[in-house]
């Protein structure tokens, strides 16, 4: 396999693809690589699969409609069987950092819906500790100083500091489907991931943040040599 990052995408996707059953309800991820699952899914939508998919962004919606998925909503199809989705880095115990294209929020409700999530990737986001990649904590409007200042804080009770600031699109704060900010927070590595991510929890202008933990049960990871399947237990 070329060591292509768009091609290294595509092989991640088709082999998640091989997990998709006849009659399943779907959560379709968002993200460049989730994009590529969307469009090989398409071709066997074609072809006479029967799926349905419920979208974690409008983005994703938009692709997958102009496809020819069959979608619905969370409200409609509230217990799926599987998603698929990618990830910016994936850690220990296939651990989590999510929300580099901004759609965390419902990308989390979905995978907490469904039996089963599998996460694609090429191997460039497999680390050994999360945190290189910025933190993305989606947070409300309200209160934005507030809260900021509570997540610097909840950073240094984890000796984790560094900058924090508002993601911008165009020269404007990034706005999530559901009418959120994004704060990214450049951390550094995050060794005790599960003790910060109960202490972002606990602040309340903080509506979600980008540590999926205890989520993905399996990572199809692309590699030039092929695709490497890896567990909860790496």
């Amino acid at each position: 396999m070329a060591a292509d990052p768009k091609a290294m995408k595509i092989e991640a996707a088709r082999a998640a693809l091989g997990h998709v059953e006849d009659g399943m309800k779907l959560g379709l991820g968002t993200g460049s690589t989730a994009d590529e699952f969307v469009r090989l899914l398409a071709e066997k939508v074609a072809a006479g699969m029967k799926v349905v998919g419920v979208p974690t962004s409008v983005r994703t919606e938009q692709l997958a409609r102009e496809l020819g998925i069959p979608l619905a909503t969370l409200e409609e199809e509230p217990a799926l069987d599987l998603t698929i989705d990618g990830a910016d880095e994936i850690g220990p115990g296939l651990s989590l950092i999510k929300g580099g294209g901004g759609a965390l929020l419902r990308e989390k409700i979905v995978a907490a819906a469904s039996k089963k999530m599998i996460v694609i990737a090429d191997e460039s986001k497999v680390v050994e500790t999360l945190g290189a990649f910025p933190l993305p904590i989606e947070v409300n409007q309200f209160g934005l100083r507030a809260t900021m200042i509570a997540i610097e804080e909840a950073g240094r009770r984890s000796a984790l500091t560094g900058e924090i600031k508002v993601r911008e699109k165009d020269g404007k704060p990034f706005v999530t489907d559901g009418g959120h900010l994004i704060v990214d927070a450049s951390f550094g590595r995050i060794p005790a991931t599960k003790a910060f991510a109960d202490d972002l929890n606990m602040i309340p202008g903080v509506v979600e943040h980008g540590l999926f933990i205890g989520l993905a049960s399996l990572a199809l990871v692309a590699t030039p040599g092929g695709v490497k399947v890896i567990d909860g237990k790496h």
